[in-house]
């Protein structure tokens, strides 16, 4: 059985969030009043980040979509124990963008994320995917159907 399913790749690492706040990688910032989350990828701490989301709606300067979300619907945002949560720790800066589209992928999907632009804009990893398998075959999952090589996750169409 393989352990590489989107879904497995996805899932959330569970480690305290003390030692989460000083790692790298993809993070969810959620909303506290519609519980719709934003995405993002962060080189630095997560609790830096947090602290730039924070600054800004505070300063009332919409320059993420996380405070852009909460200002302009008058939303509250939390602290970061209960709002900030670090999906997937990454260390290769090249894995960054693919993971950050998976998640973002997985959460629009499921209807639950703060959009930044339109999901259906091109993107060759979902048009690969879109044109080698016919979604309408499966019968559960895209996670369930496709499994990906971690030591090169990029389908050699794509380099």
């Amino acid at each position: 059985m393989s352990n590489n399913t989107l879904q497995q790749l996805t899932k959330p690492n569970l480690t305290s969030n003390t030692q989460e706040q000083d790692k790298s990688g993809i993070y969810k910032l959620m909303c506290s009043t519609c519980q719709m989350s934003y995405i993002g990828q962060i080189r630095r701490g997560l609790r830096q980040r947090y602290q730039e989301h924070v600054r800004y709606i505070r300063q009332n300067e919409p320059q993420s979509v996380y405070a852009l979300h909460i200002l302009n619907n008058k939303h509250k945002y939390g602290p970061i124990n209960d709002t900030m949560t670090l999906l997937k720790h990454i260390n290769k800066i090249s894995l960054l963008l693919p993971y950050e589209q998976l998640y973002i992928r997985s959460y629009h999907q499921q209807k639950q994320f703060i959009s930044e632009k339109y999901i259906g804009e091109h993107n060759p990893i979902y048009q690969l995917i879109h044109n080698t398998y016919n979604t309408s075959l499966l019968t559960g999952p895209i996670d369930q159907h496709l499994t990906i090589n971690t030591t090169n996750p990029v389908p050699s169409q794509l380099r």
